[in-house]
């Protein structure tokens, strides 16, 4: 029914920019809701082919909001206390 192939390029591009972002937290955080995204694409996927319950959909999707939300709120206190959000202009082991 469904072309899982190009799931799972997508899912192996988004660990390619994940790899390839991971100098701005911005983008870092932006590639990972993208590849949050294609898993669940997978999991609804599966979920539907193998008619069991959707219970484990909703907690998949409320830790991609905790996921989310705990990001943006790391990503605001970084802006905050250092001016950017670029890992190379500071060091997170000073104190």
């Amino acid at each position: 029914m469904f072309n899982n192939e190009i799931f799972f390029f997508f899912f192996f591009l988004s660990n390619l920019l994940i790899l390839f972002n991971r100098k701005h937290l911005l983008n870092l955080l932006l590639s990972l809701e993208f590849l949050m995204l294609i898993l669940l694409l997978l999991l609804v996927i599966y979920l539907v082919q193998s008619h069991v319950d959707y219970y484990f959909l909703m907690l998949f999707m409320i830790m991609m909001v905790c996921e989310g939300v705990l990001g943006v709120s790391i990503l605001v206190l970084m802006v905050r206390g250092f001016g950017s959000d670029y890992f190379q202009l500071y060091s997170l082991l000073q104190c």
